[in-house]
C-alpha cells in the first residue's frame, strides 16, 4: 500500500474517473467511496486497478455481524487495497469483517470509522449522546478495532498522535479532512494541513476536493504530495 496521499475520486461517472486519472502519468492511491461506487459498482474498481493505482474502498460497512461478513467475502475478491467498516457496529461485527476479507484475501488492509470528521464535539454530545470528549470517544473506538483484529483506523489528524501513543505507530491512522492552507474547509470540522498532519503521526491522508475540483488538478496533487512526503 503506497505511503501517498490518497485522492477521493467524488465524481459521479465512470466517464469523469477516467478523464481525471487520464491527467496523471504516475501511479496513484485513490478512493472510491459510496457516492462512486454505487452508481459504477467492481467494473469501474477493475479499470483503475488496471491502471497501476491503489484503492481504497469506502463504503463504511456498517450491519449486523453475518451481513458484513458476507458481504466483505464480495469486496475481497475485487483486491483492492483498503476497505473500512464502522466501528460503531461493535467487535462482533468488526471481528466477522475480517474474518470475511480474508475468506478469499489476505493482503487488503481493513480499517474501521471512529467519528466523522464532519462531526462536532456538540454533535457528539447532542445527537450520539455520547458524553466524552471527541479524543476519548475516537480512542474506544479504535482500541476496539485493533482488539478485533483491524489494521487501523479513520481518525482526524488531531486524534493520531493520541491513537500513536495508545495503539502504536504500525496501527494505521488514515485521516480525512486534509486542507492546504487557503482552501475551503467545505463541510469538514476536524481539519489540519498534510504538513500538521505528518507531525501529528497520520499514516494516510485523504484529499479531495482541493485536488479533484482544482482548476490543476496535477499540480494540486504535486503540491500535496510533496507536503506530504516532505
Amino acid at each position: 500500500m503506497r505511503d501517498l496521499p490518497i485522492i477521493a475520486l467524488d465524481f459521479d461517472s465512470e466517464d469523469h474517473v477516467l478523464d481525471f486519472l487520464d491527467q496523471f502519468d504516475e501511479p496513484l492511491f485513490v478512493k472510491v467511496g459510496m457516492e462512486l461506487y454505487y452508481q459504477t459498482g467492481p467494473a469501474l474498481i477493475k479499470k483503475i486497478k488496471e491502471r497501476g493505482h491503489d484503492i481504497f474502498l469506502d463504503l463504511k460497512l456498517h450491519d449486523i455481524p453475518n451481513t458484513v461478513q458476507k458481504a466483505m467475502e464480495g469486496l475481497g475478491k475485487l483486491n483492492v487495497d483498503l476497505v473500512n467498516v464502522h466501528a460503531a457496529g461493535g467487535t462482533e461485527m468488526m471481528k466477522h469483517a475480517v474474518k470475511g476479507l480474508r475468506k478469499y484475501n489476505e493482503t487488503t488492509k481493513i480499517i474501521a470509522v471512529t467519528q466523522l470528521t464532519s462531526t462536532t464535539e456538540e454533535m457528539l454530545h447532542q445527537e450520539q449522546n455520547i458524553q466524552t470528549s471527541i479524543e476519548e470517544a475516537v480512542l474506544n473506538y479504535a482500541k476496539l478495532a485493533q482488539e478485533s483484529g483491524l489494521d487501523g483506523v479513520v481518525c482526524s489528524p488531531l486524534e493520531a498522535k493520541l491513537l500513536t501513543k495508545s495503539l502504536g505507530s504500525d496501527f494505521l491512522k488514515v485521516t480525512p479532512g486534509i486542507r492546504p492552507k487557503g482552501a475551503a474547509v467545505n463541510d469538514q470540522k476536524r481539519i489540519t494541513t498534510p504538513e500538521d498532519a505528518k507531525q501529528l503521526g497520520s499514516t494516510h491522508i485523504v484529499v479531495g476536493r482541493p485536488i479533484t475540483q482544482s482548476e490543476h488538478p496535477q499540480e494540486s496533487y504535486t503540491k500535496i504530495k510533496e507536503s506530504w512526503l516532505s
